[in-house]
């Protein structure tokens, strides 16, 4: 077996049954392992991924095996992995992994740089952890790299940054913005999930519950679709006033968050930026309001400001931590502010994944094959393979779409017929 670092080998079995269910709802996933497998359009590269150590991820890294690379992983979130995931990767598929459920902040960089011991020619980011810690601390290993990927809002955000500051060294393929990403993944997956999260967290009903989003891009607008399925009266708060106005025509009250605080049961942030949630809303938040985080990073609630305010903290279930304020007032928060939907649930459905990592996988072979002639920027997925990919879900699912016609392929390229 290879290197690896993990909580326990031996539950490699179990982890290989939960990796094999979720196989069953990728069927996308599973005819590019078949094409993979046959054309080996990887063959030799070297990729490290710092990535959710999940069921879906497992089924990605073994495509990219099939497709001829060599895989190493590491976790891009402390509480994210899934140990007997982990295992099974190590022990069936001979992929190196490290990363631990619940890891500190020491081990967590410690299993980057492992990754990146690998000497990558390709990099997978969920947070753009793997290629800012490269980029900082590994910069010798730049000139060997072909370009990255990055699945997340909040990791391409970064990406944009560092290019804007010359600071970035290698092509970004931005799966993220794919449109069979965001408007899947990031609405259906993140809504499903994240509300998984919250409700395995605490049981408690949604129903009749005041329940606020802060944010609404793809995964706010999700969100607050699958709050209000459950009965909740849903609130949105925004910055933008153009998704302001979308929230509100979609149905929802909108408001300043300082005015949401005071009146919500649940308060779930999605906005990929820092201290949306700060000590003006601790404030005057209802006595027993649930905080919870569906971003990447657990920055988005101020935690320590709500330590600092804090006279007494417990546990009354796992992945609630309850604070009490010093008139009594009790704040919950989820998951120790961190991604509430991987670390107090099991992360997207496969069904959903199946596209996002079909992007992924098919992005990494547009960088093995063009990553030498792209610039160092971040670069969208291109339209070809958004569109293989949505055509490949469509007959998994056994349905077809209609095509131009010849003349109407004209008309469309024509200016001179009119009114």
């Amino acid at each position: 077996m290879p290197r690896y670092d993990i909580a326990d080998i031996s539950l490699s079995a179990p982890g290989r049954r939960r990796i094999d269910w979720a196989w069953d709802e990728m069927p996308v996933l599973r005819r590019l392992y078949a094409q993979f497998d046959r054309d080996k359009p990887l063959r030799d590269v070297r990729i490290s991924g710092c990535l959710h150590i999940t069921t879906e991820t497992a089924n990605l890294a073994r495509v990219l095996q099939a497709g001829g690379a060599e895989v190493v992983l590491c976790a891009s979130n402390p509480l994210s992995t899934q140990d007997d995931v982990a295992a099974a990767l190590v022990r069936h598929f001979g992929i190196p992994v490290f990363a631990r459920h619940g890891e500190d902040t020491e081990t967590y960089y410690r299993h980057i740089q492992a990754a990146l011991d690998h000497r990558p020619q390709i990099t997978l980011d969920d947070g753009a952890d793997l290629v800012s810690e490269m980029h900082k601390t590994r910069p010798e290993l730049l000139e060997g790299v072909l370009g990255g990927t990055e699945e997340t809002t909040t990791g391409v955000i970064r990406l944009r940054a560092m290019a804007a500051d010359g600071a970035l060294h290698y092509p970004i393929v931005a799966v993220n913005d794919a449109y069979t990403k965001h408007l899947f993944d990031n609405r259906y997956g993140t809504g499903q999930s994240a509300l998984d999260g919250v409700i395995r967290a605490t049981n408690i009903l949604l129903a009749g519950r005041t329940f606020t989003v802060v944010g609404y891009g793809w995964c706010g607008r999700g969100l607050a679709l699958r709050a209000k399925g459950h009965g909740a009266h849903v609130v949105v708060t925004e910055v933008d006033p153009v998704r302001a106005l979308e929230a509100a025509m979609d149905g929802y009250r909108v408001m300043p968050l300082k005015e949401a605080a005071a009146i919500s049961d649940f308060i779930v942030t999605v906005t990929g930026d820092k201290h949306v949630v700060d000590r003006v809303h601790f404030d005057v938040m209802k006595d027993g309001c649930v905080l919870a985080n569906a971003g990447h990073f657990n920055v988005e609630i101020n935690i320590p400001a709500l330590h600092a305010m804090s006279v007494e903290t417990a546990r009354p279930r796992p992945s609630v931590e309850e604070y009490r304020l010093e008139d009594g007032r009790r704040i919950r928060l989820l998951a120790e502010g961190r991604l509430v939907n991987l670390a107090a649930a099991e992360g997207h459905p496969a069904a959903v994944m199946d596209m996002s990592f079909s992007n992924q996988a098919l992005s990494v072979v547009h960088i093995r094959r063009d990553g030498k002639r792209m610039a160092p920027a971040v670069h969208p997925v291109p339209t070809g393979i958004d569109h293989r990919v949505a055509a490949l879900k469509l007959s998994a699912l056994g349905m077809a779409i209609d095509s131009l016609t010849p003349e109407q392929e004209r008309y469309l390229h024509s200016w001179q017929e009119g009114t």
